[in-house]
């Protein structure tokens, strides 16, 4: 062992808390170790993302032994003049190697997701009035699901008053959706740089049927199956990852993106999945074997939500180019090669919102389509031929949240000032307003 290591040792001060694995650990290897060992390229055979995956160790056995550093292959790696790991960049601070090393001797734990729940006891109260990132009509018209703090509140279609508050983990909740039947409502989100959840809620019996815990950050861009069997998600971790609803085991992984990925949707069948994220790509994605098929679009803007038809095989994007573009959910027949400009796959390109769109949602029968962002303006467009049908004006702050009543002939829309707008879907007038929370 060198000499800086033994030193480091030595000199090690009594901390009053323990090593958090979450809040210290999964940050300094995901900063400086995970490009060379995430799933779809284990160096080694070695998985640094993820507790197990350090744990389990890499092909010529374990990295850690727990209360032991001197024996730990991994801090070895990371010691020295001339470290091991990383092999690109700089160094870890002696810093780091302090942390790493305090964490393997106080018996390498994996905290966050074990230690104490998150979820409140009792309902939060507001001071004001939070911003409202996702929203959705149940498919038999009688509720509007809201994300709040720590909640989904489920507001009465009519916005006369909130018929149940769901409790959950995560701070702040990024999408929501319900299952065709209505039985089920999904979320995703989770807390920054410690965990990302998917909450599962029966809705009738207004319980958490099952809470998924997974990554070392937040989810976004829930999506579930037709047979409402599967639940999709992305991460800020740059993956995209399939759970099983029936126990939450995670069936498939992904990690062909480069960047954060903002929103995912199932083919009809359930075999593929489209993703897309803020690296501009919009993939097809094998979920059997979790491989890429194809990239569906060409690199434009970042992408930042995701919508999928309800009948067809169609998902519209929106981003920071501020315009819709409509895509067959199916492979091009050939990967896009350098100066290739093909987009097989595309359908149409709807009007420029001179703005980053936020949001974007079809109506329950597919043949409206409408989309909101960073300008707080709001167009409603026809699917079939772009024709735009009304035009909300902004001036409430931004866009985050849109969500057509389950007939279609209504569109509620929230965002920055946490105020819910309900308007009529075809001439663009405002119906009703209400609080997204009580206060």
């Amino acid at each position: 062992m060198n000499r800086v290591l033994v030193s480091l040792l030595g000199s090690m001060a009594p901390v009053a808390a323990e090593v958090s694995w979450l809040r210290e650990v999964a940050p300094i290897l995901r900063a400086n170790c995970v490009s060379c060992h995430k799933p779809g390229k284990t160096k080694g055979g070695l998985d640094l993302t993820t507790h197990a995956g350090v744990m389990k160790g890499s092909e010529d056995g374990a990295v850690i032994k727990t209360g032991d550093t001197m024996a730990s292959r991994l801090i070895e790696s990371v010691c020295g003049e001339e470290p091991d790991m990383p092999k690109e960049g700089e160094a870890l601070s002696v810093a780091e190697v302090d942390v790493l090393s305090r964490w393997i001797m106080e018996g390498a734990k994996e905290d966050a997701l074990a230690a104490g729940s998150h979820r409140p006891g009792q309902p939060p109260v507001y001071a004001a009035l939070p911003s409202v990132h996702a929203m959705a009509f149940s498919p038999d018209g009688t509720v509007l699901a809201v994300a709040g703090r720590h909640e989904i509140l489920l507001h009465k279609a009519d916005g006369t008053g909130i018929v149940a508050r769901l409790a959950g983990e995560s701070p702040r909740l990024e999408s929501l959706a319900f299952s065709k039947d209505g039985e089920l409502l999904v979320a995703s989100g989770g807390l920054v740089s410690e965990f990302g959840e998917v909450q599962i809620w029966n809705v009738d019996r207004r319980e958490l049927k099952r809470s998924i815990k997974a990554s070392s950050d937040s989810f976004f861009g829930v999506a579930l199956s037709a047979d409402s069997q599967r639940v999709a998600v992305g991460g800020a971790d740059k993956l995209v990852r399939v759970f099983a609803v029936a126990d939450g085991n995670e069936v498939m992984r992904c990690d062909n993106h480069l960047d954060w990925v903002f929103g995912t949707a199932f083919t009809s069948d359930g075999q593929r999945l489209v993703t897309v994220s803020r690296d501009k790509a919009a993939k097809l994605i094998e979920i059997r074997t979790g491989q890429l098929i194809d990239d569906i679009n060409r690199s434009r803007d970042a992408l930042i939500c995701l919508t999928r038809h309800p009948k067809d095989d169609l998902i519209a994007t929106g981003g920071t180019e501020g315009k819709i573009r409509l895509f067959r959910m199916e492979p091009r027949g050939g990967r896009l090669s350098e100066g290739d400009d093909k987009e097989q796959s595309f359908v149409r390109e709807f009007e420029h919102m001179a703005s980053p769109i936020h949001a974007i949602a079809f109506s329950p029968d597919g043949t409206v389509i409408a989309c909101g962002g960073q300008s707080g303006e709001v167009r409603i467009f026809r699917t079939e031929n772009g024709q735009r049908l009304a035009q909300i004006k902004g001036g409430q702050g931004p866009v985050f949240a849109l969500s057509f009543s389950a007939d279609g002939k209504q569109l509620a829309i929230a965002g920055s000032d946490g105020r819910i707008r309900v308007h009529d879907a075809e001439k663009g007038t405002a119906v009703r307003e209400f609080d997204s929370v009580p206060r």
